[in-house]
């Protein structure tokens, strides 16, 4: 008999079909008659057991059911079609803002492990959520990001590196979050691990488990402590009570900054009470206690107010700063960040290439295509495969746009 065990996989027998479950909320099915194919089959937990085969044998013919079985992907949250990237995907982690790495020639490197959100905030800029317009979802290798980042943080040469993690929605979907930190940590001129989340799938254990495997700092995304107002703005039944709790937590065991946006008309009212709800917590050791971020509108996000002008936000800030006797404008300089080598781009703007058209992207009508261990967006793309002419259209900080000729 041939027992297969696996740490990200657990399995499920339907009727007709076992369901694989990938990094708990991305799943994939294969018929139960394929692998009956292979021999005699029982699957639970994490485990698959075939009679009459060997080990080796069952490892590999699984491995081919299974490859086959990753191109139908899904996640469970949206039902969305989901692509794994991994090292040996041949997909780069460079060149587009939806997953991978970004580099935007300071010693802060953007990490991006994953797509899709819990919560559907009706200011989001990228569209994200259970209820999304988003046509793909993406999630990358633990490991593939260590070795990518490894190498640029190398290339960068800097002694203090800031590691962000910003993923295009909610990063603790991600199930490896804590060994992603952990790995991340071990980079010796990583001095710095954030991490931005709206809090809702934090929990005491993992808070612990972060702040031993390396994290510096949460920034938590809390816009109201205003019940009616936090979900009103979250778009979703919003667990005010647990992340406030969670907020007194935080600062036991790594710093924390209050991330709000301001949403004009929304949460005007919650900015002074946050302010002073982040320092009743504690927030803010090493960072500012709370950082207001100003609502932009963005083309493809959600846009439910029309946005004010930055000189109209920061005399906004001055004003409740002087009647309230609070801080809430911040020095960037708190946050180390300086400007230091950005990564060769290999396009120039205006140049005519040839890419790889690889899978769609996010967007409607969208394909990636890839060149020179870069990822290049493609909108309004007809074609779904092959070999294409590109003319670049954008280049700044690695993340590139062609259009198609």
């Amino acid at each position: 008999m041939a027992e297969l065990t696996f740490k990200d996989l657990s399995f499920e027998e339907k009727e007709e079909k076992v369901r694989i479950n990938f990094l708990k909320i991305f799943y994939l099915e294969i018929d139960k008659s394929l692998l009956e194919s292979l021999g005699h089959f029982k699957a639970a937990g994490n485990k698959i057991e075939f009679s009459g085969i060997s080990d080796a044998k069952a490892q590999r013919k699984f491995n081919m059911l299974l490859s086959q079985g990753f191109i139908q992907l899904r996640n469970r949250l949206n039902n969305k079609p989901t692509i794994y990237i991994h090292k040996n995907s041949g997909i780069p982690l460079m060149g587009t803002n939806y997953f991978g790495l970004i580099d935007r020639g300071t010693n802060i490197i953007e990490i991006k492990p994953i797509t899709s959100c819990n919560l559907g905030c009706i200011y989001c800029s990228i569209d994200e959520g259970p209820l999304s317009r988003r046509k793909m979802d993406f999630v990358v290798e633990k490991d593939y990001i260590i070795q990518e980042l490894k190498a640029l943080v190398d290339y960068k040469g800097e002694d203090y590196i800031d590691a962000h993690i910003n993923a295009q929605g909610e990063p603790m979907l991600y199930a490896d979050m804590v060994d992603l930190v952990r790995d991340i940590a071990k980079i010796p001129q990583v001095k710095s691990i954030s991490i931005d989340t709206n809090g809702t799938l934090l929990h005491k254990k993992l808070i612990d488990d972060l702040a031993e495997a390396g994290l510096t700092r949460i920034n938590l995304s809390l816009n109201a402590l205003d019940q009616e107002i936090a979900d009103k703005m979250a778009g979703f039944p919003y667990n005010l009570k647990k992340v406030i709790e969670l907020a007194y937590y935080i600062p036991k065991k790594m710093d924390l900054i209050i991330a709000p946006v301001w949403l004009p008309g929304y949460n005007d009212e919650e900015l002074v009470r946050l302010a002073k709800f982040a320092q009743e917590v504690g927030a803010g050791k090493n960072c500012p206690p709370i950082g207001i971020q100003n609502f932009l509108n963005y083309r493809f996000g959600r846009n439910p107010v029309k946005p004010v002008e930055l000189e109209v936000f920061y005399k906004k800030l001055q004003e409740l700063e002087q009647k309230h006797g609070i801080k809430l404008i911040n020095d960037e300089k708190m946050f180390k960040i300086k400007k230091c080598k950005e990564l060769p781009k290999p396009f120039r703007k205006g140049q005519v290439i040839e890419a790889e058209l690889v899978f769609p992207g996010r967007l409607p009508g969208e394909m990636l295509a890839v060149a020179n261990n870069r990822l290049i967006s493609v909108p309004g793309c007809d074609k779904k495969e092959g070999k294409v002419k590109l003319k670049i259209r954008r280049t700044k900080h690695n993340i590139f746009l062609g259009e198609l000729l």
